[in-house]
This record gives structure tokens, C-alpha cells and sequence, in this order.
């Protein structure tokens, strides 16, 4: 046995399951793509923790959807496309627009209680015991004259399109009408011997993909306690969030570390735009960085400095309501100029009542940190929130690895391009989830009548038989190409310019059950390790570096100090992790390394990435002007390079080595 197809011991894995399809993940995108392939085909469904967990739960800002009779799909697309800054997918945004408002009236039949306009009191709301109070009537409304629902306006949407629930509570709501269909499609399948079934696992961690001859036949998991289990299944669909814990300033719940696109990397799926991290504007300057909906400002809210002039009319003419990216950076820099203090929200226009009834959760939250932002405005800076890039998949969910499927936050479907528009990851969620969901049935019903060598009766009984992907990675640094690597494939895309960075590769080549003993499949360069590769670090010590290194403001110098940085820390090894936190912090250091390359292989600005040192901003008078300059010409550059993906351009084309920066 080679150095490189080491297998997990029978200690490691203590239990072996079966199951036609594997859901790693329960936010809005898991729990529909369960929900739908649970109709004909046996589905596990696991869960880092509580089930009800995740960013899901947290979203308060609603769902985008054109709804309304005056509101047309067209309009979405188009302010969709505008705010990702000329890098999104347009037949992933066109699906996204056109497939909404029907997913949004299954989200309505299903239970989920939107705020009705004028209505907002009933509507909206917790009550005494902290539970959501839903509207009476319900019933999709869509599509029948004028929408009853109550639709907000939020950043760069042209006109009010953005349904809520329980006032800033829309993603609880989504999340307990979908966790409770879960719960009674578990329980009728405990009970039918009939069609599909659904079973659920908390408090099961994602280790590592296994991988049998280029194809992804299930995952190995771990509990709570240390021990581990093996799942074997024909097609296995991640839906595992982003990762906002790379950054010490983050909205996002503990659980957002990246699992599943650190997992999909590792075994071999290409991933893409990892340097595109969205910064919500308005996060709570306090402990734990609550978000302050975009909603807010949507209602009349302002931002202004210490001295309580407002400073967004002066650089965007769309003000408060400009793109998240526009609107982070603006706050970052004023920051910057008042030594790090934040900036304040001021929304005493509003009045107490109407933040009361609209903004519960928020009036609860702001409230509680003793502020009363009915006559007082409030302290706020941005935080890591969103991140557009992820493994790249088609618009069903296919990764670039047989038998893989990913939907949600996890996903790069290409919908957001470089920055996400305002409320429309809810919607990616159910729309591309539920399509995920149909192929990965799809493919288990293909799988159990061709039987593929994943199925049960073909596969080994010893759980250890198969490899997980990333277990023998060699030691701390060579299993991910550092910065300065020449390598093949570069993100694609705006902002490009000759640059010495080259790109890292859209994937890493994972052990193969069929490669020689001895042999190394990974193809292309693999590093030797930097002095130093096993220093120690922590958690911490690696979200404040990429928060001062890699956050809204970047240049080369600070990310080729951070590259050398994360190069020296040392890896967990996978094999020896007994705890969560071990692994997450493993899947952390993988994914800041890949965040830093594909940063450093993008020296221009665009949409989310924002270098300081981007030759054109440079050669640019004043900061309105830099930013106009910048976004004009990233949204020219990316028409001209959209047209060839890089993946299918070898390293010695023209167009790769025009591109290979970018």
C-alpha cells in the first residue's frame, strides 16, 4: 500500500449504512432536496447538529421572488445580473427568476405564514413564548391580481419584491415549516414499506467524500462522541452552507465552517469563485455581530459617521439602497478614516412602534445590547456573510464528480456572480435545491438498475474498504498548492490583468481506489512543504488574519503575507481528530488557503473582491471616481471572458495565458 492509499482504521469507522441518496446538510437547500427525492428513493438525511440549525434559520432579510402582476421575471434578471457585476451565470440567474415565484408558492402551500400587505400586526411577529405568529389565510395569492403579500424593498432591486415572515424572521419561518415536513416524511416512512422513505441522523459530522474510481460513492461521517460511520450511497448531495467562520467578524451561526466544500475539494470536484465573500454592511458592533437586515434600510433607514453626517448620497446615487459590496466598502473606509469606529444606522425616522412591528427579532436583538433605536441610532459594521463562490455544479446540481450533487451556499451555481443580490440565496436554495434534489433521485433510481459497483450487494462488507478522500494527505502544505504555483486552470472572469500570480487549480486530485500501490494520481505539481509547516495555530489566530488580510479591502502584499502564513500551519491530521472543532478547524485552514490563492490570482477589483492595489484604481482620481472606473470596466472585461470557461482551456491557449491571472 502506497503513501498516499492509507485506509481508516476499524476504530475510526465503527458502523457501515446504506442509502439510495446522502443529504449532507439541513438548511433550506437539504431540506427540500430531501423532501422532493424522498418521494421514490430511500434518502438519509444528516446534520452537523440540531436539524433546525444553520445560516436558514438566521436569514431575516426574506425571499426575492417577481410575484407581484407589476413585477415581471425580467426585472429580476436584470437587477440580479447588475449586482454580480457581470459575472453570473445568465441561464442559472434566468432559472433562478423564472422558477420563483412558483417555488415560492410551494413554500406558501406548504405551511409558511408570508406577512400580508397591510397586515403586518397579525402577520408578523413573535409571541409571548418567543414562537412565530402566522398569518391567517393563507394560500399562494400569486398570480391573481395583486400580490396580498406585503413586499419589501431591499439594495439594488428596482422595485419592492422581497416577501417576509414573522416580520425579520422569514428564514426561521422557511426552516420550521420545512424541518416539520421533514419530521412527518420520517415518520410516515417509519411506517410504509412503499416508495421512498427518509431518515434522519443529527449531530453527524462530514470527515471526508469516499471515492471509488472517480466517483463519489458516500461519505464517512462522525458523531458527536468521536466515533465514525461509513454511509455508502449512489448519489450524495451536499448542502452544507458557506464558511463565515473563516473570519472573526461574521453573521454567520458556529456551525458555517465550510464542511462540504472543503470535503468536495479535497476528493476532486473543481470549485470556483472563492475570492467573492460578500460583507454585510450592518452587522451589530457587539459580541457575535448580529445582522441588521438590509430590510431596515429599505424602510427609510440612513448610515452615517461619527458626526452624524450621511456619506453614501456623495458616492453611489442610489445611496443606502446601493449593492451590499458597494455599501460594505463605503463603511470600511469611513471606518478606516475615524480610527476603526463604526459607523451608525439611523433609523429613528422609522419610529419605535413601526421598528417594533416590522423588526422583531431586531428590535429584540439592538434592544438587548441597550440601544433604543426608535430615538438613537445604532452602532454597526460589516461582517463576513455570504460566499458566492463554492463547488462548481451545473444547473441540476451535477458537480464536476460523478455521483456528487451540491445545492445551496455550498454551491457555485453561478446565479450571484461576484457579489449576491439582496435576498435571492433563500430563493437559490429552494430552486436549485429542489432541482438537485430531482437529478440526485434520478440518478439513485439509475444506479440501483444498472448496478453500479456502489450497490450494497457489490460493495465490500468491511466499512474500511473503500478510501476516503483526504485521509493520507501528505504532510502540512503539499495537498494544496500555495500561491505562485504555475498551474492550469484560473478562476475566470473580470478584473483581469498581467499579473505574476498565477492561479490554483479548480480542484485537487483525490486518492483513486484504482491507482497503483505506490503511485500518485494527483496530477501536476505538488509543492514540498515551507519551513515551519507544522507550527502550531488557532482558530482564532487564523479568522483575525483573514479578516485583516483577506477582508473587504485586500492587496497583494497582505494576501502573499497571509499565503506564507496559512502555508506554515500545519494540517490536523483527519485520522486523529476525535472532536468537531478538530475537523472544522481542518476544513478552515484548507479553505483560507484556497480563498487567499484565488484573491491573489485576481489582482483587478470586481463586485465582493476589492484589491487596493488594482492598477486601474490607481490610475484613477478620487474614490467615487475608483469606483465607478472599477465596476464599469469589470462588468466590460467580463463580457469579453465569459464566453470561455476556463475549465476547458489548456494552459498553453491564448486565451488561458490572457486569462490565466484572472
Amino acid at each position: 500500500m502506497g503513501a498516499h492509499d492509507e485506509q481508516p482504521t476499524d476504530r475510526q469507522l465503527a458502523g457501515l449504512m446504506h442509502a439510495d441518496l446522502l443529504v449532507i446538510g439541513s438548511g433550506i437547500a437539504g431540506l427540500t432536496a430531501a423532501l422532493h427525492a424522498a418521494r421514490s428513493v430511500d434518502v438519509l438525511l444528516v446534520t452537523k447538529a440540531e436539524l433546525a440549525e444553520g445560516s436558514t434559520r438566521y436569514a431575516q432579510g426574506g425571499i426575492a421572488g417577481a410575484v407581484d402582476p407589476s413585477d415581471t421575471v425580467a426585472e429580476h434578471e436584470q437587477d440580479t445580473l447588475a449586482a454580480g457585476a457581470g459575472l453570473c451565470d445568465a441561464e442559472a440567474v434566468r432559472v433562478l427568476c423564472d422558477e420563483g415565484p412558483a417555488t415560492i408558492a410551494d413554500l406558501i402551500d406548504r405551511g409558511v405564514a408570508f406577512d400580508r400587505a397591510g397586515d403586518l400586526e397579525s402577520a408578523g411577529g413573535l409571541d409571548a413564548a418567543g414562537d412565530l405568529e402566522p398569518a391567517d389565510g393563507l394560500g399562494s395569492g400569486i398570480g391573481a391580481g395583486r400580490s396580498p403579500y406585503a413586499l419589501g424593498l431591499e439594495g439594488a432591486h428596482s422595485r419592492p419584491r422581497i416577501l417576509h415572515a414573522g416580520g425579520d424572521a422569514t428564514g426561521r419561518a422557511i426552516e420550521e415549516v420545512l424541518v416539520d415536513a421533514v419530521h412527518d416524511r420520517a415518520t410516515e416512512s417509519s411506517s410504509s414499506t412503499t416508495g421512498g422513505s427518509l431518515a434522519l441522523r443529527e449531530h453527524m459530522t462530514l470527515v471526508d467524500l469516499l471515492v471509488d474510481g472517480g466517483r463519489v460513492v458516500g461519505a464517512e461521517l462522525m458523531a458527536a462522541d468521536g466515533t465514525r460511520l461509513a454511509v455508502r450511497a449512489p448519489a450524495t448531495l451536499l448542502a452544507t452552507g458557506g464558511a463565515g467562520q473563516l473570519f472573526s467578524h461574521t453573521t454567520n451561526p458556529a456551525v458555517s465552517t465550510g464542511d462540504g466544500i472543503a470535503a468536495a475539494w479535497r476528493a476532486g470536484a473543481a470549485v470556483e469563485d472563492l475570492e467573492f465573500y460578500q460583507f454585510h454592511p450592518t452587522a451589530l458592533a457587539a459580541p457575535g455581530s448580529f445582522l441588521i437586515s438590509e430590510a431596515v434600510r429599505g424602510e427609510g433607514a440612513v448610515l452615517r459617521d461619527e458626526h452624524g453626517r450621511r456619506f453614501l448620497p456623495a458616492l453611489d446615487p442610489r445611496a443606502e439602497l446601493a449593492p451590499r459590496d458597494v455599501v460594505a466598502r463605503a463603511i470600511a473606509q469611513v471606518m478606516a478614516a475615524q480610527d476603526g469606529r463604526p459607523v451608525f444606522l439611523d433609523a429613528t425616522s422609522i419610529g419605535a412602534d413601526q421598528l417594533r412591528e416590522r423588526f422583531p427579532t431586531i428590535d429584540a436583538a439592538v434592544r438587548g445590547a441597550g440601544v433604543d433605536w426608535g430615538s438613537e441610532p445604532v452602532p454597526v459594521t460589516p461582517a463576513a456573510h455570504y460566499w458566492m463562490g463554492g463547488i462548481r455544479t451545473d444547473l441540476d446540481g451535477r458537480t464536476t464528480l460523478p455521483g456528487l450533487l451540491a445545492a445551496g451556499e455550498c454551491a457555485r451555481t453561478g446565479v450571484h456572480g461576484a457579489n449576491r443580490l439582496a435576498s435571492n440565496s433563500l430563493l437559490e436554495g429552494a430552486v436549485f435545491g429542489a432541482r438537485a434534489g430531482a437529478t440526485a433521485m434520478e440518478q439513485a433510481r439509475a444506479a440501483a438498475s444498472a448496478a453500479l459497483p456502489v450497490a450494497a450487494a457489490a460493495l465490500p462488507v468491511a466499512a474500511a474498504a473503500l478510501p476516503v478522500a483526504g485521509t493520507a494527505l501528505p504532510i502540512a502544505g503539499t495537498a494544496l498548492p500555495i500561491a505562485g504555483t504555475a498551474l492550469p486552470i484560473a478562476p475566470r472572469g473580470a478584473g483581469c490583468a498581467a499579473s505574476p500570480y498565477t492561479a490554483l487549480p479548480a480542484h485537487h486530485a483525490p486518492v483513486d481506489a484504482a491507482a497503483p500501490a505506490g503511485s500518485d494520481p494527483r496530477p501536476g505539481p505538488s509543492p514540498a512543504p515551507g519551513p515551519g509547516a507544522s507550527e502550531r495555530w488557532t482558530r482564532a489566530e487564523l479568522q483575525e488574519l483573514l479578516w485583516s488580510h483577506a477582508g473587504l479591502l485586500r492587496t497583494g502584499e497582505q494576501l502573499d503575507a497571509a499565503a506564507a502564513q496559512l502555508a506554515s500551519w500545519g494540517d490536523p491530521d483527519p485520522a486523529s481528530c476525535t472532536t468537531v472543532a478538530e475537523l472544522e478547524d481542518r476544513n478552515l485552514l484548507h479553505l483560507a488557503r484556497l480563498l487567499i490563492a484565488h484573491a491573489l490570482a485576481r489582482p483587478g477589483s470586481v463586485g465582493a473582491h476589492h484589491r487596493l492595489d488594482d492598477p486601474r484604481h490607481l490610475a484613477t482620481q478620487g474614490p467615487a471616481d475608483n469606483q465607478g472606473h472599477a465596476e464599469a470596466r469589470g462588468r466590460t472585461d467580463a463580457h469579453e471572458l465569459v464566453g470561455a470557461p476556463t475549465s476547458a482551456l489548456s494552459a498553453d491557449s491564448e486565451p488561458a495565458q490572457e486569462a490565466l491571472a484572472c
